[in-house]
């Protein structure tokens, strides 16, 4: 799908292009023969394509995979009944993942470090880091030590999901928790320059950045807590010692989009403008589960425009509801008010439900209880509900508010509620759901694709395999889980 910034940045997709020739994991300049355009160029328009990764056709994909939402044409109706290819992400894995985000991190880290731009750096590694994540939580392995590399290396390594999460010292990996880390500490150090009204997230606001990175650290070192529980205990230990993390929902690390055409959330585009708008619909099985909990956020999450919610179920292949113009779809929440967004990337409810899942099944610091409580009041608040709506809410659905049974049912508890709590975020959805088989789904009718089975990775692109002789050919389908997914 096509990629747009806010309109103050329309000039910025020349700078996407840098890279995005035939070499799509290169940066498309030696790298002794420096950019004409300072950090505060390349920033915005890295941030923007980070965010595109996070809510554009991946989202697309995953919210059905999730359903969240029911295909009703196009691609989304086969994703609903996991058929996926090598033909389908090419545009995410090419210009917004490696050819926007990632190839402009890169440019700014060697530019900043240049200039002794220290802030600019250690934003850009922190977000390098979280788009990395991305990229293999949804393929596996990818390149990733040796991307980036321009003209010295055109043809990457694959590395193992594995060594990129945890490193590897004899292959010169670095693991995305270090990464992290040293983008924190830059932060800490006297910068030549800094940005302002180019860093779109957070205005240049160091204190908010450091925050963000730590509470990264929480996402990645739950991501990997079922093969790696000694060191996912330590990460979060690690943070929860630094009391450095966002804790309150005005530091979410969120992308703002504008209201013009040519400049709106890539959600509410997908959702409203494009010609792909009668693709999906709200899924009857989200809908059923919202109403059993009689959930508050449900209006505020879909739209009605009919008498009641017009839905289908996934995997649904008869006859659509006619107009589309009363089917339910993502509201405001989730787009934003003509298309504003913010697309949300790492959030207060997600750190306290981390927090409350590792308490259980870690044993670190915290009530998994007051956590728990903390994760679905953060949501609601984020939602719009006053706080003696969500008192009463809780008091009067004990069954919601409180975790009871076994230690894996009220994981099952948490991570349900985090599943409500990001509607709109389904690549963080469908990472959870890989990583602990929750919440319960039911196959899609007329479930096709391998097996029948739900996809756990993404396949690799057609245009990779046909180029990069270090990608396995034939590679893993749809049905082989990725390193970090144990369910």
């Amino acid at each position: 799908m096509k990629f747009i910034v806010p309109k103050k940045y329309l000039f910025v997709p020349i700078l996407l292009g840098m890279g995005a020739c035939t070499k799509f994991l290169d940066v498309n300049q030696t790298p002794n023969n420096p950019l004409s355009v300072p950090p505060s160029v390349l920033l915005p328009a890295a941030e923007a394509a980070s965010a595109f990764a996070n809510g554009n056709e991946l989202n697309r994909f995953t919210s059905v995979i999730v359903q969240q939402l029911a295909g009703a044409n196009n691609a989304p109706s086969t994703f609903d009944v996991y058929q996926t290819n090598g033909g389908d992400f090419g545009n995410q894995w090419r210009f917004e993942i490696y050819d926007a985000a990632l190839v402009n991190y890169q440019q700014i880290i060697r530019l900043a470090d240049v200039s002794n731009s220290k802030t600019y750096t250690g934003i850009a590694k922190i977000m390098k880091a979280y788009t990395f994540a991305l990229a293999t939580d949804a393929w596996g392995d990818i390149p990733y030590s040796q991307a980036l590399q321009g003209e010295a290396n055109l043809q990457p390594r694959l590395d193992k999901q594995e060594d990129i999460y945890k490193g590897n010292t004899t292959l010169g990996i670095q693991s995305l928790f270090d990464l992290v880390r040293e983008g924190v500490k830059d932060l800490d150090a006297v910068s030549a320059t800094k940005p302002t009204t180019d860093d779109l997230i957070y205005g240049g606001d160091v204190a908010k950045w450091k925050r963000a990175g730590n509470t990264l650290l929480l996402k990645l070192a739950m991501q990997i807590s079922n093969k790696e529980p000694a060191l996912a205990t330590s990460v979060i230990n690690e943070v929860l010692t630094g009391n450095l993390y966002i804790n309150n929902n005005s530091l979410d690390l969120n992308q703002p989009f504008g209201a013009a055409v040519g400049s709106q959330s890539p959600i509410y585009t997908w959702t409203y403008v494009s010609l792909f708008k009668d693709d999906l619909i709200l899924s009857t099985r989200y809908l059923n589960l919202l109403k059993s909990l009689n959930d508050p956020r449900l209006p505020i999450f879909f739209t009605k425009p009919a008498a009641d919610y017009v839905t289908i179920d996934n995997g649904f292949r008869g006859t659509l509801p006619a107009p589309t113009s009363t089917w339910s779809r993502y509201n405001a929440y989730v787009t934003g008010a003509n298309g504003v967004g913010p697309v949300r990337m790492i959030t207060n409810f997600q750190r306290a439900f981390i927090l409350a899942e590792a308490a259980l099944r870690l044993g670190t610091p915290g009530d998994p209880q007051a956590l728990y409580k903390e994760g679905i009041t953060a949501s609601m608040t984020l939602a719009g509900l006053t706080a003696d709506q969500i008192t009463a809410y809780l008091t009067a659905n004990p069954t919601v508010a409180t975790l009871s049974g076994t230690t894996e049912q009220k994981i099952a508890q948490i991570i349900t509620q985090k599943y409500i709590a990001f509607t709109g975020n389904n690549l963080e959805i469908w990472n959870d759901l890989r990583r602990t088989g929750y919440p319960t789904l039911l196959p899609a009718q007329n479930a096709a694709g391998i097996d029948g089975t739900r996809p756990v990775r993404l396949v690799y692109i057609n245009e990779e395999l046909q180029r990069n002789p270090n990608f396995k050919n034939p590679a893993p389908q749809s049905n082989v889980p990725v390193w970090w997914a144990t369910k």
